[in-house]
Protein backbone atom coordinates (compact mmCIF):
# COMPACT_ATOMS: atom_id res chain seq x y z
CA UNK A 1 0.00 0.00 0.00
CA UNK A 2 1.45 3.39 -0.98
CA UNK A 3 2.05 6.05 1.66
CA UNK A 4 -0.58 8.38 0.22
CA UNK A 5 -3.13 5.60 0.22
CA UNK A 6 -2.39 4.88 3.84
CA UNK A 7 -2.94 8.52 4.73
CA UNK A 8 -6.13 8.65 2.71
CA UNK A 9 -7.29 5.43 4.36
CA UNK A 10 -7.03 6.85 7.84
CA UNK A 11 -8.58 10.16 6.87
CA UNK A 12 -11.57 8.52 5.21
CA UNK A 13 -12.23 5.52 7.46
CA UNK A 14 -10.52 5.03 10.80
CA UNK A 15 -10.08 8.67 11.71
CA UNK A 16 -13.64 9.42 10.68
CA UNK A 17 -14.85 6.60 12.90
CA UNK A 18 -12.76 7.96 15.75
CA UNK A 19 -14.27 11.41 15.41
CA UNK A 20 -17.87 10.34 14.91
CA UNK A 21 -17.95 7.21 17.07
CA UNK A 22 -19.25 5.38 14.02
CA UNK A 23 -21.04 2.22 15.25
CA UNK A 24 -18.40 1.43 17.88
CA UNK A 25 -20.81 1.63 20.78
CA UNK A 26 -23.63 3.99 19.91
CA UNK A 27 -26.95 2.65 21.24
CA UNK A 28 -29.80 2.04 18.86
CA UNK A 29 -33.42 2.97 19.38
CA UNK A 30 -34.51 -0.66 19.53
CA UNK A 31 -32.55 -1.52 22.67
CA UNK A 32 -34.70 -3.44 25.12
CA UNK A 33 -34.88 -2.22 28.69
CA UNK A 34 -33.19 1.10 27.98
CA UNK A 35 -35.30 2.80 30.67
CA UNK A 36 -34.72 0.21 33.38
CA UNK A 37 -32.53 1.28 36.28
CA UNK A 38 -29.46 -0.92 36.75
CA UNK A 39 -28.29 -1.55 40.31
CA UNK A 40 -24.54 -1.91 40.84
CA UNK A 41 -22.42 -3.22 43.69
CA UNK A 42 -18.76 -2.19 43.73
CA UNK A 43 -16.48 -4.76 45.34
CA UNK A 44 -13.09 -3.43 46.36
CA UNK A 45 -13.45 0.29 46.98
CA UNK A 46 -9.89 1.47 47.49
CA UNK A 47 -7.79 2.72 44.54
CA UNK A 48 -9.53 1.72 41.33
CA UNK A 49 -12.75 1.14 43.23
CA UNK A 50 -13.15 4.88 43.76
CA UNK A 51 -13.12 5.30 39.99
CA UNK A 52 -15.77 2.62 39.61
CA UNK A 53 -18.07 4.39 42.05
CA UNK A 54 -17.55 7.73 40.33
CA UNK A 55 -18.09 6.35 36.82
CA UNK A 56 -21.32 4.48 37.58
CA UNK A 57 -22.70 7.40 39.54
CA UNK A 58 -22.27 9.54 36.43
CA UNK A 59 -24.25 7.24 34.13
CA UNK A 60 -27.93 7.72 33.41
CA UNK A 61 -30.31 5.28 35.10
CA UNK A 62 -27.50 3.48 36.92
CA UNK A 63 -27.38 3.38 40.72
CA UNK A 64 -24.58 2.27 43.04
CA UNK A 65 -26.67 0.46 45.64
CA UNK A 66 -23.95 -1.47 47.48
CA UNK A 67 -20.29 -1.27 48.45
CA UNK A 68 -18.23 -4.27 49.51
CA UNK A 69 -14.79 -4.27 51.07
CA UNK A 70 -12.96 -6.22 53.77
CA UNK A 71 -11.61 -2.94 55.20
CA UNK A 72 -14.43 -1.11 56.98
CA UNK A 73 -12.25 1.98 57.38
CA UNK A 74 -12.92 2.82 53.72
CA UNK A 75 -16.69 3.00 53.96
CA UNK A 76 -17.32 6.52 55.37
CA UNK A 77 -15.44 8.34 52.61
CA UNK A 78 -16.95 6.26 49.79
CA UNK A 79 -20.48 6.69 51.13
CA UNK A 80 -19.85 10.43 51.32
CA UNK A 81 -18.76 10.40 47.66
CA UNK A 82 -22.26 9.28 46.76
CA UNK A 83 -24.48 11.09 49.23
CA UNK A 84 -22.80 14.49 48.78
CA UNK A 85 -23.65 14.27 45.09
CA UNK A 86 -27.32 13.51 45.63
CA UNK A 87 -27.18 9.70 45.51
CA UNK A 88 -28.80 7.36 47.99
CA UNK A 89 -26.72 5.82 50.75
CA UNK A 90 -25.59 2.34 49.63
CA UNK A 91 -25.76 -0.88 51.59
CA UNK A 92 -22.41 -1.94 53.04
CA UNK A 93 -20.93 -5.44 52.96
CA UNK A 94 -17.63 -7.06 53.90
CA UNK A 95 -18.38 -10.49 52.37
CA UNK A 96 -18.91 -10.69 48.61
CA UNK A 97 -21.00 -13.83 49.09
CA UNK A 98 -23.63 -11.78 50.92
CA UNK A 99 -23.70 -9.32 48.02
CA UNK A 100 -24.32 -12.16 45.58
CA UNK A 101 -27.32 -13.28 47.61
CA UNK A 102 -29.01 -9.91 47.06
CA UNK A 103 -31.49 -10.46 44.22
CA UNK A 104 -31.91 -6.72 43.70
CA UNK A 105 -28.33 -6.28 42.48
CA UNK A 106 -27.82 -6.57 38.71
CA UNK A 107 -24.09 -5.89 38.36
CA UNK A 108 -20.95 -6.57 40.37
CA UNK A 109 -17.98 -4.34 39.59
CA UNK A 110 -14.73 -5.88 40.86
CA UNK A 111 -11.76 -3.72 41.82
CA UNK A 112 -10.32 -6.20 44.30
CA UNK A 113 -6.73 -7.52 44.31
CA UNK A 114 -5.87 -9.76 41.34
CA UNK A 115 -6.15 -13.07 43.19
CA UNK A 116 -9.89 -12.45 43.69
CA UNK A 117 -10.76 -11.36 40.13
CA UNK A 118 -11.62 -14.69 38.54
CA UNK A 119 -13.18 -16.37 41.56
CA UNK A 120 -15.38 -13.38 42.33
CA UNK A 121 -16.49 -13.08 38.72
CA UNK A 122 -17.29 -16.79 38.43
CA UNK A 123 -19.36 -16.64 41.60
CA UNK A 124 -21.16 -13.57 40.25
CA UNK A 125 -21.96 -15.35 36.97
CA UNK A 126 -23.38 -18.28 38.93
CA UNK A 127 -25.51 -15.82 40.90
CA UNK A 128 -26.91 -14.31 37.69
CA UNK A 129 -24.98 -11.03 37.86
CA UNK A 130 -23.20 -9.22 35.03
CA UNK A 131 -19.65 -8.18 35.81
CA UNK A 132 -17.08 -5.49 35.18
CA UNK A 133 -13.77 -6.96 36.33
CA UNK A 134 -10.55 -5.03 36.70
CA UNK A 135 -7.35 -6.00 34.95
CA UNK A 136 -5.83 -8.51 34.85
CA UNK A 137 -8.88 -10.72 34.48
CA UNK A 138 -7.10 -13.62 36.18
CA UNK A 139 -4.25 -14.53 38.51
CA UNK A 140 -3.38 -17.60 36.42
CA UNK A 141 -4.26 -19.14 33.06
CA UNK A 142 -6.57 -21.87 34.37
CA UNK A 143 -8.93 -19.58 36.25
CA UNK A 144 -9.08 -17.15 33.35
CA UNK A 145 -10.37 -19.92 31.08
CA UNK A 146 -12.86 -21.00 33.76
CA UNK A 147 -14.12 -17.42 33.93
CA UNK A 148 -14.74 -17.42 30.16
CA UNK A 149 -16.60 -20.72 30.47
CA UNK A 150 -18.75 -19.37 33.30
CA UNK A 151 -19.68 -16.27 31.30
CA UNK A 152 -20.75 -18.47 28.39
CA UNK A 153 -22.61 -21.02 30.51
CA UNK A 154 -24.61 -18.48 32.49
CA UNK A 155 -24.98 -16.03 29.57
CA UNK A 156 -23.51 -13.11 31.49
CA UNK A 157 -22.05 -9.86 30.14
CA UNK A 158 -18.42 -9.47 31.25
CA UNK A 159 -16.32 -6.39 30.59
CA UNK A 160 -12.56 -6.52 31.27
CA UNK A 161 -11.01 -3.35 32.69
CA UNK A 162 -8.61 -2.68 29.80
CA UNK A 163 -10.26 0.64 29.05
CA UNK A 164 -7.97 1.51 26.15
CA UNK A 165 -10.26 -0.82 24.17
CA UNK A 166 -12.92 1.90 24.38
CA UNK A 167 -10.67 4.69 23.10
CA UNK A 168 -11.85 5.74 19.65
CA UNK A 169 -8.28 6.67 18.79
CA UNK A 170 -7.19 3.10 19.58
CA UNK A 171 -9.93 1.72 17.32
CA UNK A 172 -8.66 3.99 14.56
CA UNK A 173 -5.06 2.93 15.16
CA UNK A 174 -5.89 -0.78 15.07
CA UNK A 175 -7.97 -0.39 11.93
CA UNK A 176 -5.06 1.43 10.30
CA UNK A 177 -2.55 -1.24 11.34
CA UNK A 178 -4.64 -4.20 10.26
CA UNK A 179 -5.44 -2.63 6.89
CA UNK A 180 -1.73 -2.45 6.07
CA UNK A 181 -1.10 1.15 7.05
CA UNK A 182 2.47 0.31 8.06
CA UNK A 183 2.99 -2.19 5.27
CA UNK A 184 4.02 -5.58 6.66
CA UNK A 185 3.46 -5.40 10.41
CA UNK A 186 5.97 -7.60 12.19
CA UNK A 187 6.48 -6.44 15.79
CA UNK A 188 5.01 -4.52 18.69
CA UNK A 189 6.86 -3.38 21.79
CA UNK A 190 5.01 -2.53 24.98
CA UNK A 191 6.68 -0.16 27.46
CA UNK A 192 6.06 0.02 31.18
CA UNK A 193 8.72 2.35 32.53
CA UNK A 194 7.23 3.60 35.79
CA UNK A 195 9.18 5.08 38.67
CA UNK A 196 8.55 2.66 41.52
CA UNK A 197 10.45 3.52 44.69
CA UNK A 198 11.34 0.86 47.24
CA UNK A 199 8.51 -0.47 49.40
CA UNK A 200 10.94 -1.13 52.24
CA UNK A 201 10.19 -3.84 54.75
CA UNK A 202 7.25 -4.25 57.13
CA UNK A 203 6.92 -6.84 59.90
CA UNK A 204 4.25 -9.47 60.35
CA UNK A 205 1.69 -8.13 62.81
CA UNK A 206 -1.98 -8.48 63.74
CA UNK A 207 -4.39 -7.23 61.09
CA UNK A 208 -6.29 -4.02 61.91
CA UNK A 209 -9.50 -4.81 63.80
CA UNK A 210 -11.59 -3.25 61.02
CA UNK A 211 -10.15 -5.66 58.40
CA UNK A 212 -11.48 -9.16 57.68
CA UNK A 213 -8.07 -10.48 56.73
CA UNK A 214 -9.19 -14.08 56.13
CA UNK A 215 -11.64 -12.86 53.49
CA UNK A 216 -8.95 -10.66 51.96
CA UNK A 217 -6.68 -13.71 51.57
CA UNK A 218 -9.51 -15.67 49.95
CA UNK A 219 -7.95 -18.20 47.53
CA UNK A 220 -4.38 -17.38 48.60
CA UNK A 221 -2.33 -19.35 51.13
CA UNK A 222 -2.73 -18.47 54.79
CA UNK A 223 0.01 -16.05 55.86
CA UNK A 224 0.33 -13.51 58.67
CA UNK A 225 -0.77 -9.97 57.97
CA UNK A 226 1.86 -7.43 56.88
CA UNK A 227 1.30 -3.92 55.54
CA UNK A 228 3.53 -4.68 52.54
CA UNK A 229 1.25 -7.56 51.56
CA UNK A 230 -1.92 -5.50 51.91
CA UNK A 231 -3.12 -2.22 50.36
CA UNK A 232 -1.52 -1.69 46.93
CA UNK A 233 1.82 -3.36 47.68
CA UNK A 234 0.13 -6.74 47.26
CA UNK A 235 0.91 -6.15 43.54
CA UNK A 236 4.53 -7.11 44.22
CA UNK A 237 3.84 -10.51 45.83
CA UNK A 238 3.21 -13.67 43.82
CA UNK A 239 0.35 -14.91 46.01
CA UNK A 240 -1.82 -11.91 45.13
CA UNK A 241 -0.34 -9.89 42.26
CA UNK A 242 1.51 -10.33 38.97
CA UNK A 243 4.13 -7.59 39.14
CA UNK A 244 4.01 -4.50 36.97
CA UNK A 245 3.63 -6.55 33.80
CA UNK A 246 0.21 -7.57 35.15
CA UNK A 247 -0.55 -4.24 36.79
CA UNK A 248 0.16 -1.30 34.48
CA UNK A 249 1.59 -3.50 31.73
CA UNK A 250 -1.62 -5.42 31.00
CA UNK A 251 -3.06 -2.28 29.35
CA UNK A 252 -0.17 -1.98 26.91
CA UNK A 253 0.11 -5.76 26.47
CA UNK A 254 -3.53 -5.82 25.43
CA UNK A 255 -3.12 -3.00 22.90
CA UNK A 256 0.03 -4.61 21.47
CA UNK A 257 -1.75 -7.93 20.96
CA UNK A 258 -4.87 -6.23 19.59
CA UNK A 259 -2.90 -4.23 17.03
CA UNK A 260 -0.85 -7.25 15.93
CA UNK A 261 -4.08 -9.27 15.61
CA UNK A 262 -2.64 -12.28 17.45
CA UNK A 263 -3.76 -14.55 20.27
CA UNK A 264 -1.62 -16.80 22.45
CA UNK A 265 2.01 -17.36 21.38
CA UNK A 266 3.91 -20.59 20.79
CA UNK A 267 7.23 -19.56 22.35
CA UNK A 268 7.97 -17.35 25.34
CA UNK A 269 11.20 -15.97 26.79
CA UNK A 270 11.59 -13.62 29.74
CA UNK A 271 14.52 -12.38 31.79
CA UNK A 272 14.87 -9.81 34.53
CA UNK A 273 15.12 -9.45 38.24
CA UNK A 274 14.39 -7.46 41.36
CA UNK A 275 17.25 -5.00 41.12
CA UNK A 276 18.57 -2.11 43.19
CA UNK A 277 16.23 -2.26 46.19
CA UNK A 278 16.52 -4.55 49.22
CA UNK A 279 12.90 -4.80 50.27
CA UNK A 280 9.86 -7.08 50.52
CA UNK A 281 9.04 -7.11 46.81
CA UNK A 282 9.00 -10.62 45.26
CA UNK A 283 8.08 -9.82 41.65
CA UNK A 284 10.53 -8.46 39.08
CA UNK A 285 10.95 -4.71 38.89
CA UNK A 286 12.99 -5.00 35.69
CA UNK A 287 11.83 -7.48 33.05
CA UNK A 288 11.93 -8.14 29.32
CA UNK A 289 9.56 -10.66 27.74
CA UNK A 290 9.38 -11.85 24.14
CA UNK A 291 6.48 -13.74 22.58
CA UNK A 292 6.88 -15.49 19.22
CA UNK A 293 4.08 -16.08 16.70
CA UNK A 294 5.76 -18.19 14.00
CA UNK A 295 2.59 -18.81 11.99
CA UNK A 296 1.78 -15.10 11.79
CA UNK A 297 5.47 -14.14 11.41
CA UNK A 298 5.14 -11.62 14.22
CA UNK A 299 6.59 -11.03 17.64
CA UNK A 300 5.54 -9.10 20.71
CA UNK A 301 8.10 -7.63 23.10
CA UNK A 302 7.35 -6.20 26.51
CA UNK A 303 9.67 -4.35 28.87
CA UNK A 304 9.29 -3.25 32.49
CA UNK A 305 11.71 -0.76 34.07
CA UNK A 306 11.26 0.53 37.59
CA UNK A 307 13.40 3.62 38.01
CA UNK A 308 15.21 6.44 36.19
CA UNK A 309 15.43 5.74 32.46
CA UNK A 310 15.25 7.31 29.01
CA UNK A 311 12.03 7.90 27.15
CA UNK A 312 11.42 5.92 23.98
CA UNK A 313 9.72 6.50 20.65
CA UNK A 314 8.54 9.96 21.68
CA UNK A 315 6.54 8.50 24.59
CA UNK A 316 6.73 10.54 27.79
CA UNK A 317 8.52 13.80 28.40
CA UNK A 318 10.42 15.41 31.24
CA UNK A 319 10.54 13.44 34.51
CA UNK A 320 7.43 11.43 33.59
CA UNK A 321 6.80 7.73 33.16
CA UNK A 322 7.23 6.13 29.74
CA UNK A 323 4.16 3.98 29.15
CA UNK A 324 2.88 3.01 25.71
CA UNK A 325 3.23 0.75 22.68
CA UNK A 326 5.29 1.01 19.49
CA UNK A 327 4.27 -0.93 16.36
CA UNK A 328 6.83 -1.63 13.64
CA UNK A 329 6.09 -2.30 9.97
CA UNK A 330 7.97 -2.40 6.70
CA UNK A 331 6.91 1.16 5.89
CA UNK A 332 6.95 2.95 9.21
CA UNK A 333 6.05 2.80 12.87
CA UNK A 334 3.10 3.80 15.03
CA UNK A 335 3.34 5.09 18.59
CA UNK A 336 0.58 4.73 21.16
CA UNK A 337 1.12 7.25 23.94
CA UNK A 338 -1.30 7.34 26.89
CA UNK A 339 -4.79 5.87 26.80
CA UNK A 340 -6.25 7.84 23.92
CA UNK A 341 -3.72 8.93 21.31
CA UNK A 342 -1.48 7.63 18.55
CA UNK A 343 0.97 9.04 16.04
CA UNK A 344 2.48 7.48 12.90
CA UNK A 345 5.88 8.00 11.29
CA UNK A 346 6.13 6.84 7.69
CA UNK A 347 8.93 5.92 5.30
CA UNK A 348 12.68 6.03 5.68
CA UNK A 349 12.47 9.72 6.60
CA UNK A 350 9.99 8.93 9.36
CA UNK A 351 7.68 11.70 8.28
CA UNK A 352 4.71 12.36 10.58
CA UNK A 353 1.59 10.64 9.30
CA UNK A 354 -1.96 10.16 10.56
CA UNK A 355 -2.68 10.64 14.23
CA UNK A 356 -5.65 10.89 16.58
CA UNK A 357 -6.37 11.77 20.17
CA UNK A 358 -9.81 10.88 21.42
CA UNK A 359 -10.92 8.69 24.30
CA UNK A 360 -14.07 6.78 25.12
CA UNK A 361 -16.21 5.54 27.99
CA UNK A 362 -15.51 1.93 28.98
CA UNK A 363 -18.20 1.88 31.68
CA UNK A 364 -20.81 3.29 29.32
CA UNK A 365 -19.94 0.62 26.75
CA UNK A 366 -20.42 -2.05 29.44
CA UNK A 367 -23.78 -0.67 30.56
CA UNK A 368 -25.02 -0.52 26.97
CA UNK A 369 -24.08 -4.16 26.47
CA UNK A 370 -25.87 -5.12 29.69
CA UNK A 371 -29.03 -3.30 28.66
CA UNK A 372 -29.07 -4.81 25.19
CA UNK A 373 -27.88 -8.30 26.30
CA UNK A 374 -25.56 -8.05 23.29
CA UNK A 375 -22.04 -9.23 24.11
CA UNK A 376 -20.89 -8.39 20.59
CA UNK A 377 -20.80 -4.66 21.35
CA UNK A 378 -18.43 -5.09 24.31
CA UNK A 379 -15.08 -3.52 23.66
CA UNK A 380 -13.22 -5.88 26.04
CA UNK A 381 -15.06 -9.16 26.51
CA UNK A 382 -13.99 -12.05 28.73
CA UNK A 383 -12.18 -13.98 26.00
CA UNK A 384 -10.04 -11.00 24.99
CA UNK A 385 -9.31 -10.23 28.63
CA UNK A 386 -8.32 -13.83 29.27
CA UNK A 387 -5.86 -13.99 26.39
CA UNK A 388 -4.15 -10.70 27.19
CA UNK A 389 -3.94 -11.58 30.89
CA UNK A 390 -2.51 -14.98 29.97
CA UNK A 391 0.39 -13.24 28.20
CA UNK A 392 1.39 -11.72 31.54
CA UNK A 393 1.25 -15.13 33.21
CA UNK A 394 3.29 -16.72 30.41
CA UNK A 395 5.96 -14.06 30.77
CA UNK A 396 6.14 -14.42 34.54
CA UNK A 397 6.42 -18.21 34.32
CA UNK A 398 9.28 -17.98 31.81
CA UNK A 399 10.97 -15.42 34.05
CA UNK A 400 10.58 -17.48 37.22
CA UNK A 401 11.73 -20.72 35.59
CA UNK A 402 14.59 -18.99 33.80
CA UNK A 403 14.18 -20.64 30.40
CA UNK A 404 12.42 -20.55 27.05
CA UNK A 405 8.96 -22.14 27.10
CA UNK A 406 7.00 -23.83 24.32
CA UNK A 407 3.23 -23.34 24.53
CA UNK A 408 0.19 -24.86 22.83
CA UNK A 409 -2.45 -22.13 22.33
CA UNK A 410 -5.16 -24.73 21.62
CA UNK A 411 -4.83 -26.58 24.95
CA UNK A 412 -3.44 -23.61 26.89
CA UNK A 413 -0.72 -25.86 28.27
CA UNK A 414 3.06 -25.88 28.03
CA UNK A 415 4.50 -28.56 25.77
CA UNK A 416 6.28 -31.45 27.53
CA UNK A 417 6.97 -29.34 30.60
CA UNK A 418 5.43 -30.55 33.86
CA UNK A 419 7.17 -27.89 35.90
CA UNK A 420 5.75 -25.06 33.81
CA UNK A 421 2.29 -26.65 33.72
CA UNK A 422 2.13 -26.55 37.51
CA UNK A 423 1.96 -22.75 37.20
CA UNK A 424 -1.14 -22.85 34.97
CA UNK A 425 -3.23 -23.09 38.14
CA UNK A 426 -2.68 -22.85 41.90
CA UNK A 427 -3.62 -24.60 45.14
CA UNK A 428 -6.83 -22.89 46.22
CA UNK A 429 -7.61 -22.42 49.90
CA UNK A 430 -10.95 -23.97 50.82
CA UNK A 431 -13.66 -22.70 50.45
CA UNK A 432 -12.27 -20.14 47.98
CA UNK A 433 -11.83 -22.59 45.13
CA UNK A 434 -12.05 -22.10 41.36
CA UNK A 435 -13.61 -25.41 40.35
CA UNK A 436 -12.75 -27.22 37.14
CA UNK A 437 -16.48 -27.40 36.35
CA UNK A 438 -18.11 -24.02 36.70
Amino acid sequence: MESMNRRDFVKTTAATAAITGLSLWTPGSSWAGANDRLRVAVAGIRGQGKGHIRNYAGLENVEVVALCDVDKRLFPDRVKMLTENGHKEPKLYTDIRKVLENKDIDIISFATPNHWHSLGTIWACQAGKDVYVEKPLSHNIFEGRKLVEAAQKYKRIIQHGTQMRSSLAMHAAVEFLQAGGLGELYMAKGLCYKWRDTIGRTPDEPAPKEVDYDLWLGPAPKRPFSKNRFHYNWHWHWDYGNGDIGNQGIHQMDVARWGLDVGLPKKIQSMGGHFMFDDDQETANTQIATFEYPDEKKMLVFEVRHWITNHEGGIGEGPSNTVGVIFYGSEGYLVVDSYSSFQTFLGKKREPGPSAKIGGDHFKNFIQAVRSRDESILNANAEEGHISSALCHLANTAYRLGRTLEFDPATEKYINDDEANKTVTREYRIPFVVEDTV
